[in-house]
C-alpha cells in the first residue's frame, strides 16, 4: 500500500490565520449581543462563577450545542477545534491521544471532570481518548499558568469537562448513528427537574473496527526499528461503553449534588508480543471512573462556601493475544474546602485541597502512594475600568516536600468594546511514579519541574462578533530527561534527571463574525517551541506544530444546516534530536444537519474529505474519509 503524507500547506495556514482574523471586521449583519446565560458562564478561570467576559485569563468554551454542531468522533478529535490545543494520537480510535497546550508537555495540563482530576499516576497524562464526547455538556479550557489555584501539573493549562445535565422539566433523548470502519454509536438518556431537586442518567455505546494503527519501520539489525516495533497489517478497532449520573436537592440556602462518570473500553493495538527480549501487549480495557459530591452554602449575597469530595480511578489491564500481560491502575482521593467571600467591593477566596494517590501495578513500585496538602487564596476586584484577579498557593507532598506558586492578571477596558489584558504566573509539575520509582529506571531524588510564564493579550467584543490576539512566554525549569549516560549499578541503561529547560514563546488570534447568514470563527497560532539543554540545545520540541489554524464556517436554512472546517498544521518533529520531520497537512470536515419535525433530527458528517495521509506521531496512521450519519430524539423544550 502507497503511504503518502501531505507536506507543509502554508498557503492554506496562511489563508486560515487571515480569514480568523480578517473576517472580524467585517460589520455585516449587525445584531445585539445575546443576553448572558448559562454557556456564558465560567468557573475553571477563577474556581468561581464568572460571565466568560469577564475573565482576565484566555478561555475557551465549548457548549453542547457545539458538540451537536461539529459533531466529533472522540474528545481528542473535539480538542483539536480549540485555540492553543495541538492533538498526537498513535493510529486512530481509542489509542493514546496526547494535547500539548500552548505547545508545553503532554503532562502539563490538568485535566479535571466535574471539579475532579483525573488521569493517570504513573504515565502522569490522563487517558483523554477514552473519556466519551457523549457524556460531555461542556468544556472549558483555560490557558496560561494556574498552579496557583489548581498544583500540579497547570503549566500550559487546565481543561475542565463537565458531564451531562438536565436542561428542562423533563427530557428524554435518544440516537443511534453508523459509519464506514464499522463504526456503530448508541446514546440514551433521561434528566429532569422537579421543585427543588434535579437528576440526569445518560448511556452510551461506540463501537469501531478502526484502522491499521501502525504502520512497519524500516527493518535495523534488531529487527523494527521505530514505532510500534513490528508488522501487523490488520484492523485495530476500540469499543466504549459509557454512563453517567448525577442528582442533587436544594434545602434552602444549602444544594447538594451526586455525581459519576464511568466508562469502560476496549483497544486492539499493534505489539510484539512473541518478542522474547522485548515483549509488548497488543490489546487493552481500560477504565475510566470519576465520581463525588458536593455541598454548597449560600450565606446570601456575601458568602458562599463549598464542599468537594470524590474519586477517580484509571485503569488499564494489557493483553497479548488475550493472555493477561499487566496491570497499572491509579485511584485518586481528593477533596476541597473553599470559601468564597465578598468585601470591599471584591471577591476574597481561600481554601485547602487534599489528595492522595494510590498505584496498584504488577510493576512493583518502590512506593505505590503519596498525599499532596495545598492551602490556596485568592483576590478579585474591579476599580472602575480596571480589574485584578491575584492568588497564590502552597502545596505540600509527600514525595519531594513544598512548592509555592503565585499569579496575578490585570484588566483594562478601555473602551466599551475593548480590554487589555495582562498576566504572570508560576506553576510546577510534580514527577510522575514512573519517573520516581519505575524499577531500573527510577530518581526518587527528581524535584518538580517548574515553570515562569507572561502574557499580553487584546480583545475586542462588538454587535458584528470579537476577535483576540494574544502573545505569551513560557520558561520551564528542571525539566524531566531521561539520561542515559547516568548510569550505576542499579541503573544501567541510565535514570531521569532534572536537567532540562525549554522556552516557548507564541502569538495566537481568533475572530468571529456573522457574514451573509453565515457564522465565521477562525483561529491562527504561531509557536516557537525550544529546548534551551544540551546536547539539543536550539531544536524544536517535539510534536508541536509551529503554525496551526482552523476555520468554521456554518448556515441555516430553516430545518436545513450546512457546515465546514478546515484544520491545518505545518511540519513537526518527532523527537528532541530533530532527525525525523512529520509532513505539515490540512483537513477538510463537512456536515449537514436535518431536523424534521420539533422533536427529531438528522445528522451527516464526512470528515477527512480529500483522504489526506498525515502522522501526528511517527509511523501512527490516522484515518482517512470518514463519515457517520446519525438519527437523534431530543423533545423541543
Amino acid at each position: 500500500m502507497q503511504y503518502r503524507i501531505s507536506h507543509a500547506p502554508h498557503r492554506t495556514l496562511l489563508a486560515i490565520g487571515l480569514v480568523g482574523c480578517i473576517a472580524s471586521s467585517h460589520a455585516a449583519e449587525a445584531t445585539a449581543p445575546d443576553a448572558t446565560d448559562l454557556d456564558d458562564v465560567v468557573v475553571t478561570a477563577t474556581r468561581t462563577a464568572q460571565t466568560q467576559d469577564a475573565t482576565l485569563a484566555a478561555v475557551d468554551v465549548i457548549t453542547r450545542a457545539d458538540i451537536e454542531r461539529l459533531q466529533p468522533r472522540s474528545l481528542p478529535d473535539l480538542l483539536r477545534s480549540a485555540q492553543g490545543v495541538g492533538i498526537s494520537n498513535s493510529g486512530g480510535a481509542g489509542k493514546l491521544s496526547s494535547a500539548y497546550v500552548r505547545g508545553t508537555n503532554a503532562g502539563h495540563v490538568l485535566v479535571l471532570v466535574d471539579g475532579l482530576q483525573v488521569g493517570s499516576a504513573t504515565a502522569g497524562t490522563a487517558a483523554l481518548q477514552d473519556i466519551p464526547v457523549e457524556q460531555i455538556e461542556r468544556i472549558e479550557i483555560v490557558r496560561g499558568p494556574f498552579s496557583s489555584l489548581y498544583g500540579s501539573e497547570a503549566i500550559g493549562g487546565v481543561i475542565q469537562i463537565f458531564t451531562r445535565r438536565p436542561q428542562s422539566a423533563f427530557s428524554p433523548t435518544f440516537s443511534v448513528g453508523a459509519g464506514n470502519y464499522a463504526t456503530y454509536k448508541a446514546t440514551a438518556g433521561v434528566s429532569g427537574r422537579s421543585g427543588d431537586g434535579w437528576y440526569a442518567l445518560n448511556v452510551a455505546h461506540d463501537t469501531t473496527d478502526g484502522i491499521n494503527a501502525c504502520r512497519p519501520s524500516p527493518l535495523g539489525p534488531f529487527g523494527y526499528t521505530g514505532g510500534c516495533f513490528t508488522d501487523e497489517p490488520d484492523r485495530d478497532g476500540y469499543t466504549n461503553n459509557s454512563v453517567s449520573a448525577r442528582g442533587g436537592y436544594r434545602f434552602g440556602q444549602l444544594d447538594v449534588e451526586l455525581k459519576a462518570l464511568r466508562a469502560e473500553g476496549e483497544n486492539e493495538y499493534d505489539g510484539n508480543y512473541l518478542d522474547p527480549f522485548f515483549p509488548s501487549p497488543n490489546e487493552s480495557k481500560v477504565v475510566q471512573q470519576v465520581g463525588g459530591a458536593r455541598a454548597r452554602y449560600q450565606a446570601g449575597d456575601a458568602a458562599t462556601f463549598t464542599l468537594n469530595l470524590g474519586q477517580s480511578l484509571d485503569r488499564s489491564r494489557d493483553f497479548g493475544e488475550g493472555e493477561f500481560f499487566s496491570l497499572f491502575e491509579t485511584r485518586r482521593n481528593q477533596g476541597s474546602l473553599q470559601a468564597d467571600v465578598v468585601l470591599g467591593g471584591g471577591t476574597w477566596s481561600a481554601g485547602f485541597d487534599w489528595s492522595q494517590d494510590k498505584v496498584d501495578s504488577t510493576t512493583p513500585y518502590a512506593v505505590d502512594e503519596r498525599t499532596n496538602r495545598a492551602l490556596f487564596g485568592q483576590w478579585q476586584q474591579s476599580f472602575g475600568a480596571h480589574s485584578l484577579q491575584v492568588s497564590a498557593r502552597h502545596d505540600d507532598n509527600s514525595q519531594f516536600g513544598g512548592e509555592t506558586t503565585g499569579s496575578a492578571l490585570w484588566g483594562w477596558d478601555f473602551t466599551q468594546a475593548l480590554r487589555l489584558t495582562a498576566s504572570y504566573g508560576t506553576a510546577f509539575k510534580a514527577p510522575t511514579f514512573n519517573d520516581l520509582y519505575y524499577p531500573l529506571f527510577d530518581n526518587p531524588a527528581l524535584q518538580p519541574e517548574t515553570s515562569r510564564s507572561a502574557e499580553l493579550g487584546l480583545r475586542g467584543k462588538h454587535g458584528w462578533g470579537g476577535w483576540s490576539v494574544n502573545a505569551f512566554q513560557t520558561r520551564i525549569e528542571d525539566l524531566i530527561v531521561f539520561d542515559g549516560m547516568t548510569t550505576d549499578a542499579t541503573h544501567p541503561f541510565g535514570m531521569p534527571i532534572n536537567v532540562g529547560e525549554a522556552r516557548i514563546r507564541g502569538v495566537e488570534l481568533s475572530g468571529n463574525t456573522r457574514l451573509a447568514g453565515w457564522d465565521l470563527r477562525g483561529t491562527a497560532s504561531w509557536l516557537d517551541p525550544r529546548s534551551e539543554s544540551a546536547p539539543n540545545d536550539g531544536n524544536v520540541l517535539p510534536r508541536r506544530a509551529r503554525r496551526s489554524g482552523r476555520l468554521d464556517a456554518d448556515r441555516a436554512f430553516g430545518n436545513f444546516s450546512v457546515g465546514a472546517s478546515v484544520t491545518g498544521a505545518s511540519r513537526r518533529f518527532d523527537e528532541l534530536a530533530n532527525v525525523n520531520e512529520l509532513g505539515g497537512y490540512a483537513t477538510t470536515d463537512l456536515r449537514a444537519g436535518f431536523r424534521f419535525g420539533p422533536d427529531w433530527s438528522l445528522a451527516l458528517s464526512v470528515n477527512n474529505v480529500f483522504d489526506k495521509s498525515y502522522e501526528t506521531v511517527r509511523y501512527f496512521n490516522q484515518l482517512g474519509r470518514n463519515y457517520l450519519l446519525t438519527l437523534s430524539y431530543h423533545p423541543a423544550e
